[in-house]
């Protein structure tokens, strides 16, 4: 055992130190408060920001590179791909313009499925969480960004905790 005060080496059974004279206390390492349920629910509301920020940039990019995709697949049905162009006879007119269409649709009904998950989350509402959790598992199949991007919203927003979480933002 030591003096709190001094430090010098009190023997066990000894009431008071007898250097300066101090009642002789065990001495304790101090105590690190843990972190308590603010920390927690600070450290949980900076990850749904992330995942808003992502969720705007994803959708973003979707826009791009769907509308790259689409230019593709129009060159290739309308028969201005290059030497290539003697496949445009295996498909008849309509469907280039028809599957065209359809790209279309779905790259802007990703792109704002997204954008609406990164809004809500942004905003920390009930409805921005369901609509990411549809966002993700929308684009789970979208290997590799997609893919990352929806398992980690799934990590982040499912499960009690994490509702519960979300719920006291």
């Amino acid at each position: 055992m030591f003096c709190s005060g001094c430090g010098r080496e009190i023997e066990k059974g000894q009431g008071f130190c007898p250097q300066c004279g101090r009642v002789a206390a065990p001495l304790t390492p101090p105590v690190v408060p843990a972190p308590g349920f603010e920390y927690e629910l600070d450290r949980y509301a900076s990850k749904v920001r992330v995942l808003g920020i992502l969720w705007l940039v994803w959708a973003g990019l979707s826009i791009l590179l769907g509308l790259a995709g689409i230019h593709f697949l129009h060159a290739f049905f309308s028969g201005d791909f290059g030497p290539w162009a003697q496949n445009q006879h295996m498909f008849p007119n309509w469907f280039g313009s028809a599957l065209v269409h359809f790209a279309i649709l779905m790259v802007m009904l990703r792109a704002i499925v997204c954008a609406i998950a990164g809004w809500g989350l942004l905003e920390r509402t009930q409805w921005g969480r369901i609509m990411a959790i549809i966002a993700a598992v929308i684009s789970l199949l979208k290997i590799p960004f997609g893919t990352a991007l929806g398992v980690a919203t799934l990590v982040i927003l499912l499960g009690y905790r994490n509702s519960t979480l979300y719920d006291s933002l």
